[in-house]
C-alpha cells in the first residue's frame, strides 16, 4: 500500500525481482482494508507515512480484525525515526525496512518473515 503509483511500481518491480508473484497494489489504506477483508493475503507491505491513515493505525486496524490479525506485516518508513519504529513492533509490526530499499535488505527482510 502505498499513495504514490511510481513508489508502489518500484516495490512491484522489487518484489518480483525476488521471484513473487501474485501482487496487489492499492493507492489508500482504506481500499487496502478492503481488499484485505475480500480475499486471503500472505502478506501486507505498506507505509508509515499515509495522509488518510498512518501506518501504526492501518497496522492496528490489521490486528484487531480476527481476520486479518495472523497476515504477517513489512512497513517500509521514509527516515529511520527510532520512536516509530518501536511503537510499530509493540503493535504487531514483522518487519520494517527504510528508504531508500535496496535489494539485498529487502530480501532479506522476506527472508525473515517467511522462515
Amino acid at each position: 500500500m502505498d499513495e504514490y503509483a511510481f513508489s508502489r511500481r518500484v516495490l512491484v518491480d522489487t518484489l518480483k525481482q525476488l521471484k513473487y508473484e501474485n501482487i496487489e497494489e492499492v493507492p489508500d489504506v482504506y481500499s487496502g482494508l478492503v481488499r484485505l477483508k475480500s480475499g486471503l493475503f500472505d502478506l501486507v507491505i505498506t507505509k508509515w507515512e499515509t495522509s488518510k491513515m498512518n501506518g501504526l493505525e492501518f497496522l492496528m486496524q490489521i490486528r484487531f480484525d480476527p481476520n486479518l490479525k495472523e497476515i504477517p506485516v513489512l512497513m517500509v518508513f521514509e527516515y529511520e525515526m527510532q520512536e516509530n519504529i518501536v511503537a510499530a513492533f509493540k503493535a504487531g509490526l514483522n518487519a520494517h525496512v527504510v528508504k531508500p530499499v535496496d535489494l539485498k535488505s529487502f530480501a532479506e527482510k522476506m527472508e525473515e518473515i517467511f522462515k
